[in-house]
């Protein structure tokens, strides 16, 4: 059988970002039947202006944008926590991704999120305005198990590896469940 492929979106813009170091970690251990690519695209997206959003002005990385999501039979988004949200360009990427709302490459999308952040709640609040943008888009996505990284620079090794063994299985539980709910659905 051939492995499902997940499509990577970190929320991060930074070159060093632990989100997008999260992303990687999920990539290097994913379960088996998965394979996780990540999408480098994020900043190359033009803000959403719908009169752009034509056959004849699509801007090319929207364009890619929507195909990688629409050839991947999953999405895992790591996101930062900015102001209690996502960060712009995260959201701006769903935006794009989300329309037209009857044909959106988000429509029935299964998903799993998780994020990583220095303070102690994690990624909450972010997750949790992601989950509620979810609900327009009629994505699909994984309730449990969450993983908010709290305190993600002392999980991470300053190359970039994730080395709190706690976080890795947590990772890969979340990663199990987005396949298994792929599969239920088969």
């Amino acid at each position: 059988m051939t492995d499902l492929k997940i499509l990577a979106i970190s929320g991060s813009l930074r070159s060093g970002s632990l989100n997008t170091a999260l992303l990687r970690a999920a990539q290097k251990h994913a379960p088996a039947g998965l394979s996780i690519e990540l999408y480098d695209g994020l900043g190359e997206l033009p803000l959403y202006n719908a009169e752009l959003d034509t056959e004849t002005t699509l801007p090319a990385e929207v364009a890619r944008l929507r195909n990688e999501i629409r050839a991947a039979d999953g999405l895992l988004i790591a996101t930062p926590e900015y102001n209690y949200s996502i960060p712009g360009g995260l959201k701006n990427a769903i935006d794009w991704a989300s329309r037209p709302a009857a044909d959106s490459s988000l429509l029935h999308k299964h998903l799993a999120m998780m994020g990583a952040a220095p303070g102690n709640f994690g990624t909450v609040r972010a997750q949790l305005a992601l989950r509620q943008m979810l609900v327009w888009t009629h994505s699909r996505p994984v309730v449990k198990p969450e993983v908010m990284v709290f305190r993600a620079n002392e999980r991470f090794d300053d190359a970039g590896n994730l080395t709190d063994e706690d976080t890795l299985k947590l990772v890969q539980s979340l990663l199990e469940a987005l396949r298994d709910q792929i599969n239920g659905d088969r």
